[in-house]
């Protein structure tokens, strides 16, 4: 059962940050599973639990990321990764191109959200094709963000510009990817069970959002 992070947690996050190898981690595996990956494990098994209908409905499966860096990606970054985090998404090969929902925890602090790790240039362009042919949906949920201070839309975004929309949607219509994203500093709540609750209805929350780009499977491509 989950029952909050520690402060444990942020320590052996910190340490891995200042001390990013094989014999530093080797001596603090022990905190690593007691503080960072058997809580994440539990709290990503009852988040989904909670979610359970909406899991099936969108076909979502809970994974826990590994802390080991791909020896391919390392680039002198140390072996392990600063944080970890944990996904709700339809399992997938690419899977960075496929919406989900998660929450990572780092040395600084603690984010969740829904989106893209990082969208196929095809994609967005079903996207903004969709935006253009009816924007009144996405309108709509822009109007729902913006009444609201938990979350932000972030992406990188096109220097220049790919076509005109309202001033309402050129903040969601220029982005090579997007996520909605909360992030907060280290607080009672990370180390709360009551952490799990706020996901929960984080993610539900999201859920006209994550429908949305989900929906864009159905989209035709476009021809190359």
């Amino acid at each position: 059962m989950f029952q909050g992070f520690t402060d444990e947690t942020i320590g052996f996050l910190w340490g891995i940050r200042m001390n990013n190898s094989r014999e530093w981690f080797a001596d603090h595996k022990k905190d690593y599973q007691k503080h960072l990956y058997e809580p994440m494990k539990a709290l990503s098994a009852e988040v989904s639990e909670e979610m359970r209908e909406e899991c099936r409905a969108y076909g979502l499966a809970p994974k826990v990321a590994r802390i080991y860096r791909d020896a391919r990606r390392i680039h002198g970054k140390g072996p392990y990764k600063e944080s970890l985090w944990f996904v709700l998404q339809k399992p997938a090969e690419d899977w960075t191109s496929t919406p989900a929902f998660y929450f990572e925890v780092m040395p600084t602090g603690y984010e969740y959200g829904m989106g893209f790790y990082a969208s196929r240039p095809i994609q967005m362009e079903v996207y903004r094709r969709r935006i253009l042919r009816d924007p009144g949906e996405l309108e709509a949920l822009a109007r729902r963000l913006n009444g609201q201070e938990t979350f932000v839309l972030v992406g990188d975004e096109y220097k220049r510009s790919k076509g005109e929309v309202s001033e309402l949607l050129k903040p969601w219509f220029n982005r090579k990817s997007l996520a909605l994203i909360a992030t907060r500093k280290p607080d009672g709540l990370l180390l709360s069970p009551e952490l799990k609750d706020t996901l929960v209805e984080a993610f539900r929350w999201l859920l006209p959002y994550y429908g949305y780009l989900r929906r864009l499977e159905q989209e035709p491509l476009p021809e190359t």
